[in-house]
């Protein structure tokens, strides 16, 4: 992700629904095009990764004991990369 791209999960999906917007006018250039579409897989990747660690966050920070009873732990953002 450069400097001017979306940093946020919300801010990305947004320019996404942008991108496929555009795309679906037809009114680029085929370079255009390709152009787009790229940084739409990289906003895709992107938002992927978000989700991701979310998941991770939610799986550490709640589990199920031996009992099927919901647990709660520490969630430690240096070991999990956030």
């Amino acid at each position: 992700m450069t400097e001017n791209e979306p940093k946020g999960l919300e801010e990305s999906l947004e320019r996404l629904e942008k991108i496929v917007s555009e795309l679906e006018s037809g009114e680029h250039t085929l370079e255009q095009s390709l152009s787009k579409f790229e940084e739409g897989v990289g906003l895709g990747k992107h938002c992927r990764e978000i989700l991701d660690k979310a998941d991770m966050r939610v799986r550490r920070l709640i589990d199920v004991d031996e009992n099927g009873e919901a647990v709660t732990g520490e969630f430690d953002e240096e070991r999990d990369g956030s």
